[in-house]
């Protein structure tokens, strides 16, 4: 087996690019069409911004959809043929930039709501980004990351955070190679939330009916402000 790593994790999506905007385009997943979609759009916008960062954007269907409420929406991605077939659409802005790349440094700006839908599956490369939020978000504003439910998730293995193989099960059989991802216990995240100088003022549970289990969880936090004047050098 190979070893799984964040690197394998790039690896997998660039070869699954087009079968992932086909799944979306033809609401193939759905959990996403049923509940999670909304649940992540209506947790962006009761916030009211006027700008949003959407980090692991793919193939950019959450900014279409904020846009359309007039926000000025950045999607930012690792695999550049995921930034060029949402570029096609002329909504919003992209970038091809990499976690491990991400800073104040390299974008330059800063938002109201930074946005991860289903985006953060890696290990190191996530600590890393969420230390770097806080110098990209306006005073006052959030950090969102909507994920799998880890105790709905969780299976057969032990709860415990560590690696595990990914699955394309249930999806077309043009899908190879999936992605392995990290798994995070409830406890994990909160801690790397608040490791990372965040308070965390709501967690959110959607609820899919057809199955009466959690669907998501979505984390809702809001920077620190003496760890946001640390991360801009106030």
């Amino acid at each position: 087996m190979k070893e799984l790593s964040d690197k394998r994790i790039i690896a997998a999506w660039e070869e699954n690019v087009q079968p992932w905007i086909a799944a979306i385009e033809n609401n193939e997943i759905q959990s996403r069409v049923l509940v999670t979609n909304q649940a992540i759009i209506n947790a962006v916008t009761e916030r009211r911004p006027t700008k949003v960062l959407d980090l692991g954007c793919g193939e950019a269907w959450l900014v279409r959809e904020l846009v359309e409420s007039d926000i000025d929406v950045l999607g930012v991605d690792a695999v550049p043929e995921f930034i060029a077939s949402a570029q096609q659409h002329n909504v919003g802005r992209y970038k091809v930039i990499a976690y491990e790349d991400l800073s104040y440094d390299v974008l330059q700006e800063t938002f109201d709501v930074i946005v991860c839908n289903f985006s953060l599956i890696g290990e190191q490369a996530v600590s890393n980004l969420f230390q770097q939020i806080p110098a990209l978000l306006n005073e006052g504003g959030a950090f969102l990351v909507q994920t799998i439910h880890p105790l709905t998730e969780c299976g057969d293995d032990e709860y415990a955070d560590g690696w595990r193989e990914g699955s394309w099960v249930g999806f077309s059989d043009k899908f190879n190679k999936p992605a392995p991802w990290y798994f995070r216990t409830i406890d994990s995240w909160k801690s790397l939330f608040e490791k990372s100088g965040f308070s965390l003022i709501d967690i959110r549970e959607p609820l899919n009916t057809t199955t009466n289990a959690a669907a998501s969880i979505i984390f809702i936090a809001e920077v620190n402000k003496q760890r946001q004047k640390s991360a801009k050098g106030e």
